[in-house]
């Protein structure tokens, strides 16, 4: 029976101890590791609790008031769920803070609380908010512009070329916003011909050679002819997207065929075979391959102040605010349309 015992002295008995002692300091490593990382989440998921709704009215009162929070940590934690579309809770802090935040920063919380109002598409509010900031503090240029803003959404031209006006007594540019005000007030009224509109559109691009896209695309809908004699040919590439809508029969062939980038963009369309090749990829692809598939181009927006790409035209940026910054991106893509009057062209 003693040799089933192994003495303590015997070098064996150590080696055993050893190897037992790493495992039970091991075994409990891994177990107090786990255990302190659920410890660890949970604390992290209470924590983050605080942020999934809005404190109550009496919480926001105690933490800008007793200092358990500054005013600055509120305003950052409004602008993140501003961030996150979640604009109703960034609407929520902002009016507790004016109510109770420090006074020497209501202007600034204010115009925040404004702009909230604009993005979440409560006009009327914006407006309010950003007329009572200038009541008191008329020469302001960013709330000036961002009244302007409120107003050309909601239509209400007049008023915006009013504000237009405050802007340049502060010497601020406006040679762009006006050209566009006036633009949009033109194409928006109803009180005045068609031919009258196009005339008004042709003065304001003569006077400040600006908004081509905008003005031309719509004298190319109502009246080709005249679009063709008064455009600048040097700017076609800037309305490419619109010249390659234009129809078949409303083609002015004197002017096309006198303007290199016109010869190309229609014989990659497949109107005239007068261009052999083109500097421009996809003129070059669509004019080698000779119409036969069906190939087409799409068109991309990429405004040049803040590169956002959006897949539709825009005269004024929907982020940037910025005016008259778009640059078209072609692509090939397949002309579903031509498959569908070809092969579809029956409900048999």
């Amino acid at each position: 029976m003693n040799s089933f015992f192994i003495e303590f002295r015997d070098p064996l008995f150590g080696i055993i101890v050893f190897f037992a002692l790493i495992f039970a300091i091991t075994f409990i490593s891994y177990w107090w590791g786990r255990y302190k990382s659920k410890e660890n989440f949970r604390d992290l998921d209470k924590f983050l609790k605080q942020f999934r709704s809005v404190p109550s009215q009496k919480e926001l009162i105690s933490l800008i008031n007793k200092g358990n929070s500054s005013e600055k940590s509120w305003l950052l934690l409004a602008n993140a769920y501003v961030k996150n579309g979640d604009y109703e809770k960034s609407i929520d802090i902002y009016n507790e803070i004016l109510k109770y935040g420090e006074e020497f920063n209501s202007k600034e919380t204010m115009f925040l609380l404004g702009q909230t109002y604009f993005k979440a598409g409560f006009l009327e509010r914006a407006k309010q908010i950003f007329l009572e900031i200038l009541k008191n503090n008329p020469r302001t240029p960013e709330v000036l512009r961002a009244l302007l803003l409120v107003y050309e959404y909601m239509r209400d031209y007049n008023s915006a070329l009013d504000i237009l006006e405050s802007l340049d007594e502060l010497k601020k540019d406006i040679i762009t916003d006006s050209a566009y005000l006036k633009t949009l007030f033109i194409l928006n009224d109803t009180d005045i011909s068609t031919d009258e509109k196009v005339n008004k559109l042709l003065e304001i691009y003569q006077v400040s050679n600006k908004l081509t896209h905008m003005i031309f695309e719509y004298i190319f809908r109502v009246n080709p002819s005249l679009a063709w004699e008064n455009f600048d040919k040097s700017k076609a590439e800037f309305l490419i997207d619109i010249l390659w809508q234009v129809d078949k029969k409303d083609l002015d062939l004197d002017i096309i065929t006198q303007n290199g980038y016109l010869v190309e963009l229609y014989t990659a369309r497949g109107d005239i075979e007068l261009a052999k090749s083109s500097d421009v990829f996809e003129f070059d692809i669509l004019i080698n391959l000779n119409n036969k598939p069906d190939v087409t181009l799409s068109f991309e927006y990429l405004c040049n102040c803040c590169h956002r790409v959006y897949p539709f035209a825009f005269n004024r940026c929907s982020f940037c605010h910025s005016i008259d910054t778009p640059r078209i991106e072609l692509n090939l893509v397949k002309n579903y349309h031509r498959g569908f009057g070809e092969d579809n062209n029956s409900f048999q």
